[in-house]
């Protein structure tokens, strides 16, 4: 853009005359290294010149060094991640924190390296290998003796100094991972606003941990980004001693209060209600927080716990427990059983731990006790006289009460498996999460007066034969089998479980889905998605000015009410006209700080990075759930945790091995050093 009475900052000297390409003053924005020399008409890489060093080809000359004419935004991205500039910008940085090591000592200046030891980084990328690919860390001398044996010569052309000793592993991953949460520091500090998602697990051993991560939206191009911040040990206590951890590690990376607009909490580990309170304590602090539990990670959606007080389902969990144990290294001929050991296999079930596992919240693992039920109980009846386990086995499954629960849940578990695919969908459209909360709620209640499909095809199936010693009562048989506990009694007791069951489970949906949230996710999904829009121009006038009302309301202290509303007509129509694009696609055009739309709309440009930061999608999903399979490996191999978060932090966070940069690894790994061996000299 060329501002009205001056002349074009620079042309191309391109052969094609037909089409002039000019220098844009606002690359400089997005490009902090870029300089224009206005007399010769070239623009330069300023971090290139300086640090002047040899690429590939052994020049130390690129076109952005001597100067290029080449004026496209293409050319400078090219460059922006060309080996050569990443490699000038490691040398700066080097040779920046060497000089500030150095002040007062002009002795030592001679000695300064533009280049970083190839056997240093050859060590540090062995040990970030190693952590991504989650290799112990006692395989690092191996693993170094076997590069030299295969003729590695930057480990075999120099030594790497007694600093880089394989039993220094946990520092170099220390250096690394402050490497990589700068980065997190400066995303977190240029996103407009921030998603918080709070994992708390415990282990067997009652050893609490809260693993977070964050979600940013980048103002450069509007894009999101999902980060590990960390794990961190938790003392035992309420909830506000988990919301005094959060707070702490909001502080640690410089995060506003006024920034965090989202939290997604799961309680999978937890009474529902104590994690609830870490909201209620978070939301003082920051007052544009909206609670949204277990959004991303949608396998806990129905946990086990918020219905412990149910005794049955104690009871059966034990029962089906005792199933799998007994038979799931069967290794006869029955198809039935050897499907108990797929579903170990299948769901990732560890019986040989400690910790309990919550049968009735595993589809696969229902599904097969009820597939298999038969086979199980014709086993049993055969060994009953010689185990006094596979008698009172027997006995339990042939009860009506577990064959009913049983055809409860294969008509409840799927109802919340679907409900959980829809939160790991990576651009879904939100306007149906509050219809698909409220159909799941429906179909729940529905069910407490009128039996799910399973159920009622069970009862349907069920044979009634008079008893011939209790006149009035029947022997009621399923798929050839006796059922026991059968009277009227009985049945009436089942009625309550049932009702008593669903009503739980459909309290526990409403909980994590409160109105207030449902009204704000519909309320984003019927401004910014296109698809919601009438379909004809003429009906647009009224359309979503309650919508907008309610968000304006709920974010009043970071939007201007009245310009919103005066902008929202010109909006809408502009919006009607980008019917092709989806809800993410137009709140990333308002986000892109350079776009028209965000100049023109700087209140929905805000509502639009909000709704961004909202905590969904799959990247986040399986970086919670790498999250906690490195936290469970990494607590059987050591009984500390005092590492274990750099380690996570590169397994999920870490980008691929050639986009990382080793020489500021190596800088923070060898300041840390010096450090530690002046802390020892003045002990």
């Amino acid at each position: 853009m060329v501002p009205p009475g001056k002349k074009p900052a620079g042309e191309t000297s391109n052969s094609n005359k037909k089409c002039k390409r000019y220098f844009n003053e606002h690359w400089k924005e997005e490009f902090t290294w870029l300089e224009f020399d206005y007399e010769r008409k070239l623009m330069f890489c300023i971090e290139c010149r300086q640090a002047l060093v040899k690429n590939k080809h052994g020049k130390a000359e690129n076109a952005f060094t001597v100067g290029t004419d080449n004026f496209q935004r293409h050319a400078l991205l090219r460059h922006v991640t060309s080996g050569a500039h990443r490699q000038a910008l490691a040398v700066n940085r080097e040779q920046l924190a060497f000089e500030t090591r150095v002040h007062g000592h002009p002795e030592l200046r001679s000695v300064i390296k533009v280049e970083v030891n190839p056997a240093k980084v050859a060590v540090l990328t062995t040990v970030y290998w190693m952590a991504k690919e989650e290799i112990p860390d006692e395989k690092c001398s191996s693993l170094l003796d076997f590069q030299k044996f295969n003729l590695c010569q930057a480990l075999l052309a120099s030594e790497h100094s007694e600093y880089y000793h394989p039993s220094s592993v946990r520092e170099m991953q220390a250096a690394i991972a402050k490497v990589l949460h700068n980065e997190d520091r400066h995303r977190i500090k240029a996103s407009p606003f921030v998603g918080l998602v709070v994992d708390e697990t415990v282990d067997v051993l009652e050893h609490r941990s809260l693993a977070m991560f964050t979600t940013t939206v980048s103002p450069c191009n509007g894009q999101t980004s999902a980060t590990f911040l960390g794990s961190f040990e938790l003392p035992a206590g309420e909830a506000s001693t988990v919301a005094g951890k959060v707070g702490e590690v909001m502080r640690s990376f410089g995060i506003p209060t006024m920034k965090i607009t989202w939290l997604s909490a799961d309680s999978a580990s937890l009474v529902a209600e104590r994690l609830s309170g870490v909201g209620t304590a978070l939301t003082s602090l920051c007052p544009l927080l909206t609670e949204m539990h277990c959004l991303s990670h949608g396998s806990s959606l129905l946990p086990a716990e918020s219905i412990v007080s149910i005794e049955y389902l104690q009871k059966y969990e034990t029962t089906v427990d005792a199933v799998y144990r007994l038979y799931s290294s069967f290794r006869g001929e029955s198809n039935g059983l050897q499907e108990l050991r797929s579903v170990l296999d299948l769901c990732e079930i560890d019986l040989g731990s400690p910790k309990a596992i919550h049968w009735t919240s595993i589809f696969p693992a229902v599904e097969a006790i009820d597939s298999s039920w038969p086979t199980l109980v014709l086993l049993l009846e055969s060994e009953a006289e010689r185990s006094p386990v596979a008698h009172g086995l027997c006995e339990e499954l042939k009860k009506f009460q577990f064959v009913a629960f049983t055809k409860i849940l294969l008509d409840v578990l799927p109802v919340f498996q679907k409900l959980s695919r829809f939160f790991q969908i990576e651009d879904f459209d939100l306007s149906i999460l509050k219809p698909i909360v409220s159909a799941t709620a429906t179909t729940l209640q529905a069910q407490k007066s009128a039996s799910g499909q399973n159920l009622q095809e069970f009862l349907n199936e069920m044979n009634e034969h008079p008893r011939d010693d209790r006149e009035g009562e029947s022997r009621l048989y399923y798929k050839g089998v006796e059922l026991a506990n059968c009277s009227k009694v009985h049945l009436k007791h089942f009625e309550r479980l049932k009702e008593s069951y669903l009503e739980s489970v459909r309290g526990n949906l409403l909980d994590r889905f409160p109105s207030r949230v449902l009204e704000a996710i519909s309320s984003f999904s019927a401004i910014f998605n296109p698809k919601c829009y009438p379909q004809s121009l003429e009906d647009i006038g009224s359309y979503g000015v309650s919508e907008l009302n309610f968000l304006l309301q709920a974010y009043s202290r970071v939007v201007v009410s009245e310009r919103a509303l005066s902008d929202f007509p010109l909006f809408k129509r502009i919006v009607f006209s980008l019917s092709q694009l989806s809800f993410k696609d137009l709140c990333v055009k308002l986000v892109y700080s350079n776009s028209e739309m965000h100049e023109l709309f700087p209140d929905f440009a805000v509502l639009a990075a909000i709704a961004l930061a909202l905590p969904l999608g799959s990247v986040l999903a399986e970086k919670i759930s790498r999250g906690r399979e490195l936290l469970k490996r990494g607590r059987l191999r050591c009984t500390k945790d005092e590492g274990l978060s750099d380690l996570m932090k590169i397994a999920i966070d870490g980008p691929a091995i050639n986009e990382f940069d080793f020489a500021l690894a190596v800088e923070h790994y060898e300041s840390m050093r010096e450090s530690g061996f002046i802390v020892a000299q003045v002990k």
